[in-house]
């Protein structure tokens, strides 16, 4: 079974904003909510560089571990969700991520208030909305639209060892300064 994962390249972001569209459009997410973001670290200086930002779908997630409704869990090709039943909007998760992945639909920044469900990226396997009208679970197959309408291939998504080959290669090729 394949484990997937994201990989950002910060040498190929052009911060063009197509994966938050794609998403946005893929996943039907709300106004003010983003599962993905483009952050530029050291912007308009020598250096500047554009990274990708979305659930890097840990292999030991940190927001699942803060969870205390047991709302976050990850299934076994390596996906992490957030079950919206469950979800109390304590914060917990937003606090543990490291890349802020966490998304809540109030604005507010109290530690100790509700915030609304969580929502982050699902590697488009669940759209914001997780269940149809009759009640069923919506699950479609794990192709993160953002990676796939990337033109820059900045963002990398999938199987994790393909990811993984294609990150050596682009590091080896710059190493030799080919790139």
């Amino acid at each position: 079974m394949a484990v997937y994962k994201f990989a950002a390249d910060s040498d190929r972001c052009i911060k063009c904003g197509g994966c938050e569209v794609a998403c946005k459009q893929q996943n039907d997410v709300p106004y003010g909510m983003r599962r993905i973001r483009v952050v530029t670290i050291n912007e308009g200086k020598p250096n500047e560089t554009n990274v990708p930002m979305a659930c890097m779908h840990c292999s030991e997630p940190a927001c699942m571990e803060a969870c205390p409704m047991d709302a976050i869990y990850k299934r076994e090709d390596g996906i992490v969700l957030v079950n919206k039943d469950r979800c109390v909007g304590c914060g917990y998760c937003l606090a543990a991520c490291p890349f802020g992945a966490p998304q809540f639909e109030s604005k507010s920044n109290a530690i100790f208030e509700f915030k609304g469900k969580m929502d982050k990226c699902t590697f488009c396997v669940e759209p914001t909305q997780q269940k149809a009208d009759d009640g069923s679970l919506i699950q479609r197959d794990p192709i993160a639209r953002c990676a796939a309408f990337c033109a820059c291939q900045g963002l990398l998504a999938g199987d994790a060892e393909e990811i993984s080959k294609t990150m050596r290669e682009r590091a080896a090729t710059r190493i030799a300064g080919t790139a």
